[in-house]
């Protein structure tokens, strides 16, 4: 039945209105901050109070093309890189070429992604015939001299890290039909597993969700505040890459199933890959690049680099092969699964895939529980289960049901698995399914690090474009294993191969020691169970002429285990520059390491990652790269600030930032503080699990909106003051949004009140305990001679003490 509906929120003092054309997913994700679309035109001319809205979180959102021919919003042409694997060393040029094709100067910012080991040494920008080499500097002044000269007219580029791998390019005063080259350059190692080698170019940063108050969020957040194209659509600027492959030894199986190639043997060892014409619009999915060694070899040994004042060199030791155990300890198995959003679709589909391969392959004397999330979670069972097939099949069906919805809010996800009583005498793992769009990095691995003594953790990136940082992060604190799973095909080996690694460990309780090998700053201090049969990696200096060993000593299925490695002089050469690069950025990431596990905080780490930075020309997430041409080539000093727009990644869907009913010319205003503005016409309400909510018509103006008369100026003081949480709620970490809906009868009284979707653990009925307590305290509202129905979010938020 065809109903008018009014749509407002209640976080914080401001009610808000949204309004789309098409089909919406209704969520927390979607708007968390107070917005209103329209056609063309602003509905609404009071924003006011926008800037300082305390209510307005980080948040993406679709971006709108102006009709203003003066106005290049568009300044990114092309990007491409350059790659060239020597041996197990991958040295990347990076060129991002813009321009500006308008009348006015701008000002570019370009959010961008690159490997989570990748060790950035320098930066030039091109203009014209001038060349400029970027100079490293602390980030505050590096910002403060790249504004300087942006004010002074000059053009200018700036790099920064605000993730390991998620950087921003700021480039100053483009001027009308500039042609600027800005060039990046980085190498990272690449470690082979199971014999295969792979080489993971990321080539977009998909959308965040963040529930952080844009008020109070540093600048190193504000990326989160970035436009996106629509699903489907292709990136508007060119994308080109291509791979030399000189590996020492001859190859096989050189594969590239992401996008469409050449590949190219000028020798048995030697290959070049190039992108064919129909892979060049590939610039919204990772690019990956897989080969093997003939006879499925891998390198090992020791690479020296003989510096001016240090030495460096890296170990590669490869472990035995994986034994069987006979006897496999009892297994606890939580699996946590976002069913947020971004994941709608093509993404929750692989993770349905994946866990039904991982429940139904569950041994008979395991035990296993399921948690979904989104903007709130879903527990199926309060306690572990046994597997065996009728829990095994209700499991199937719990994760079936789910569509793809709403915010990304891990961390209370993990916090609710933690608190989950575990199984006696079960050896414990915890198996997250994510793409990762979320900021809460740091944060997820503080968690999971203060809670080792309760699971292992194994984390699975779902779809073409994961956050590598979230899923290798959680692994690595977790002492588990990442996986990333890119096609629904994949599923099933990747399951298999986790279900090996799991149950038969290659080496455990390793130990490194040197003989005669004078090493030191060794990087890792320690070194982590091997679930795979990937080399041990070992970075650091040593003093002196290289000779004696370097010994391992483990045990695997079969007991103790005991590997030596000769160092020689002849392991040492100029060309291996790229050791001190990849062992300063181990140091770095060891060095975040301890400030996240609480020894001694990131003040106490922050001057020597700045020191690092600096000595070794790395960017950081204190250090970055600023080049400034000293021509003043704008000299009035205006320009504009132009965030280029990034395609959301392949098979991610519009519900990731708002659900594909925002139309594309509609602007965003935020700050809405009257109830008394638009509504919609002509909207059917689908009252399933996933509420959706498809507009009919154009916008019309409503002839009066309901309005609350009692207990406060504004309902949500009414909520505030009688809310009350429930036990069970609390006792089990649940917190979120219940979806109500209701109408308002011509007395004001509130009838058909029925959650829409709701979070559990008493919340939803306490939601409709609050929105009853409302009845006789509205105005009701008319459209079109129609009574308005009301869909209200009620959040159940509270801090656990």
């Amino acid at each position: 039945m065809k109903t008018n509906v009014m749509f407002f929120s209640i976080f914080g003092t401001l009610p808000l209105i949204l309004l789309s054309a098409g089909t919406m997913m209704v969520s927390s994700r979607q708007f968390s901050s107070p917005q209103v679309f329209g056609p063309n035109k602003p509905l609404v001319q009071n924003t006011a109070i926008a800037e300082s809205d305390p209510d307005k979180t980080l948040s993406p959102y679709f971006f709108v093309k102006s009709n203003n021919p003066d106005l290049d919003q568009l300044p990114l042409k092309a990007t491409s890189a350059e790659v060239n694997i020597a041996g197990v060393i991958a040295n990347v040029s990076v060129v991002q070429e813009y321009a500006n094709e308008g009348k006015n100067p701008i000002e570019a910012i370009y959010v961008f992604p690159a490997s989570t080991r990748a060790a950035v040494y320098s930066m030039k920008m091109t203009i014209g015939e001038r060349t400029i080499v970027a100079k490293i500097s602390e980030r505050e002044k590096a910002r403060k001299e790249y504004e300087e000269a942006k004010q002074q007219g000059k053009s200018a580029s700036l790099l920064e890290q605000d993730r390991p791998n998620v950087f921003q390019m700021n480039v100053a005063n483009i001027m009308p039909g500039d042609r600027i080259r800005v060039e990046l350059n980085y190498t990272e190692l690449l470690i082979p597993e199971n014999g295969v080698y792979e080489f993971v170019y990321p080539t977009v940063v998909g959308p965040r969700y963040s529930n952080q108050p844009a008020v109070t969020a540093p600048p190193r957040e504000q990326w989160v505040n970035n436009p996106y194209t629509h699903e489907g659509e292709k990136p508007f600027y060119g994308f080109n890459i291509s791979c030399t492959l000189s590996a020492g030894m001859p190859v096989s199986d050189v594969i590239c199933a992401t996008h469409k190639t050449d590949i190219r043997f000028d020798s048995p060892s030697d290959a070049t890959i190039t992108l064919k014409t129909e892979g060049k619009q590939g610039g919204n999915r990772d690019f990956i690049l897989k080969y093997r060694l003939a006879g499925d070899k891998v390198q090992t040994g020791v690479l020296l680099f003989p510096g001016k004042d240090e030495n460096f060199f890296l170990a590669m030791i490869q472990p035995p092969k994986q034994v069987k155990i006979s006897v496999i300890p009892p297994r606890e198995y939580v699996f946590i699964v976002d069913v947020s959003g971004s994941m709608n679709g093509y993404p929750l589909e692989i993770s349905k895939k994946l866990l039904r391969d991982l429940i139904t392959n569950l041994r008979p004397t395991d035990r296993f529980n399921v948690l979904l999330f989104a903007g709130a979670s879903n527990l199926m069972s309060e306690t572990s289960i046994a597997a065996n097939n009728t829990n095994i099949e209700k499991a199937i069906g719990f994760i079936d049901r789910q569509q793809g919805g709403g915010g990304t809010e891990l961390l209370p996800a993990l916090k609710r698995a933690l608190n989950l009583k575990g199984t006696e005498g079960f050896s414990r793992s915890f198996v997250i399914a994510t793409d990762g769009y979320v900021t809460v990095e740091k944060e997820a691995f503080d968690l999971i690090r203060k809670n080792m003594d309760k699971a292992n953790f194994f984390a699975f990136g779902i779809g073409t474009s994961v956050n590598r940082l979230i899923i290798e992060g959680m692994a690595h604190v977790g002492m588990g294993m990442p996986f990333v799973i890119t096609k629904p095909d994949e599923a099933e080996a990747t399951a298999l191969k986790f279900r090996m690694y799991i149950q038969n460990p290659v080496l455990t309780h390793i130990s490194v020691s040197y003989d005669k090998f004078d090493a030191y700053d060794v990087e890792p201090l320690t070194v982590p169970d091997v679930f795979s049969e990937r080399p041990v990696i070992i970075f650091g200096k040593y003093r002196g002429t290289p000779s004696g060993s370097i010994k391992i000593k483990g045990m695997n299925g079969e007991g103790d285990y005991t590997s030596i490695i000769s160092v020689k002089p002849s392991g040492s050469s100029e060309s291996n520059v790229a050791l001190r690069y990849l062992w300063a950025r181990e140091r770095i990431r060891t060095l975040s390491d301890y400030a996240s596990a609480g020894f001694g905080g990131e003040d106490e780490y922050k001057p020597a990652i700045i020191e690092l930075g600096l000595k070794y020309n790395l960017l950081t997430s204190y250090t970055s790269f600023i080049a400034i041409d000293n021509d003043i080539r704008n000299r009035e000093g205006n320009s504009t600030t132009v965030n280029q727009p990034l395609p959301l990644p392949e098979g991610v869907s519009d519900y990731a930032i708002g659900g594909s009913s925002i139309t594309k010319s509609a602007p965003s205003l935020r700050g809405v503080n009257s109830l008394d503005c638009v509504a919609l016409e002509s909207v059917v309400v689908d009252d399933k699990e996933e509420t959706t909510v498809e507009t009919k018509s154009v916008f019309t103006i409503v002839e009066s909106m309901p309005q609350f008369t009692g207990g406060g100026t504004v309902v949500n003081n009414f909520i505030a003051t009688n809310i009350v949480y429930p036990q069970m709620a609390i006792e089990n970490g649940i917190s979120g949004t219940v979806y109500v809906g209701f109408i308002i009868d011509e007395k004001g009284n509130v009838t058909d009140v029925k959650v829409l979707r709701g979070i559990g653990g008493g919340c939803d009925e306490e939601a409709i305990r609050i929105i009853k307590l409302t009845s006789g305290k509205w105005k009701p509202g008319m459209q079109n001679g129609k009574l308005v129905k009301v869909l209200m979010n009620v959040p159940i938020m509270f801090s656990m003490k």
